[in-house]
């Protein structure tokens, strides 16, 4: 598609733009107005269909194409070779963010060959959670200037994010890149008090980074196991602890209240990832028996638990829960054991 199949005003100021240096390019379908970044900042081009809307945005998105991929008419070709898998050829990374197209902006977010300065032109291009959270997968654009700017996006937005699963997300892609800073932390942590879920993706990936509660103190035979590498001390001795006081009451919060399917397997399986090391452990003289019982029962409460109940029904929320509860509640006993046992 050549630029003679644009209104001749659009054509110009199209064939200025794109001799110049573009970084990326997005449309604004509503407004139908071309935006483009470039090394001295932002272009707008007015754009003037001379037919219907949608099939001039289609000549528009062609001519990008061409331009930028080298192959008139080449945008209905890779479209259909965009995927999400991130597995964008990384000689084509830069051009697909000329398109104007936004599926080829994921498709860029997801790529492994992601760099910092590559994210910042797609997150001119396409600001969304979704984006943010694909990018802050790659340890590039954590360690770049983007992933702040990404992980306070996030932050900033949970209080909008409708979807408890997405919200989770957020929260475990932040946690994940590193960018949980303490401000952060304690906002979080009070929002969590409404809304424990956010606990769940903190849980996975920053545990000890939670606030800490107060410690517990074990027996000295204990101690002394645990210093000699007995795994089940070593177990009890990291729950007693300040940061696994924290832990533990972040797990009741969130085992309390889980919103949906998808949340209720995520806390189950961080619950029996903490108490792993109790799974087929010698036994250890000195432990009660109810503590020996919670963390045998904590580390065997993966999703497997849940899949028979929740595999029967759809609901979420308090419905969904209801039905939960004779897995949930004896969780929450044992949890409650761990807390407060001497």
């Amino acid at each position: 598609m050549s630029l003679d199949q644009l209104a001749s005003e659009d054509a110009l100021r199209l064939a200025v733009l794109l001799a110049s240096d573009v970084h990326a390019v997005r449309i604004d379908e509503g407004a139908l107005t071309l935006h483009a970044l470039t090394p001295r900042g932002e272009a707008r081009v007015a754009l003037h269909p001379d037919t219907r809307a949608e099939r001039y945005l289609m000549r528009m998105r062609e001519v990008l194409a061409g331009h930028a991929m080298g192959s008139p008419g080449g945008y209905p070709v890779h479209l259909r070779r965009w995927t999400r898998s991130g597995h964008a050829s990384p000689k084509n990374l830069e051009a697909l963010l000329r398109l104007g197209e936004p599926e080829a902006v994921t498709a860029v977010s997801l790529s492994a060959h992601l760099t910092d300065e590559l994210a910042r032109r797609v997150w001119w291009a396409q600001p969304t959670s979704d984006i943010a959270r694909a990018m802050l997968g790659h340890d590039a654009v954590r360690r770049g200037a983007m992933g702040p700017v990404l992980a306070q996006h996030l932050l900033e937005h949970l209080p909008f994010e409708e979807d408890p699963d997405a919200a989770i997300a957020s929260v475990a892609a932040v946690a994940a890149a590193g960018l949980l800073d303490e401000a952060a932390r304690e906002r979080l942590w009070r929002a969590a008090q409404h809304r424990p879920h956010y606990l769940i993706g903190w849980l996975e990936h920053a545990p000890l980074t939670l606030p800490p509660a107060p410690a517990r103190v074990l027996p000295a035979a204990v101690e002394d196991a645990a210093r000699a590498g007995h795994p089940l001390a070593a177990l009890l001795v990291r729950c007693a602890s300040a940061e696994g006081q924290g832990v533990l009451r972040a797990l009741a919060l969130a085992l309390e209240k889980p919103p949906t399917h998808d949340a209720t397997f995520r806390v189950l399986d961080t619950t029996a990832a903490w108490f792993a090391a109790a799974r087929d452990a010698p036994a250890l003289a000195g432990v009660p028996p109810e503590v020996h019982a919670a963390v045998t029962a904590l580390a065997a409460a993966g999703r497997a638990a849940a899949e028979p109940i929740l595999g029967r029904t759809t609901a979420v929320g308090p419905l969904m829960r209801r039905h939960l509860a004779p897995v949930l509640q004896p969780l929450l006993q044992h949890l409650q054991v761990l807390r407060t046992a001497p």
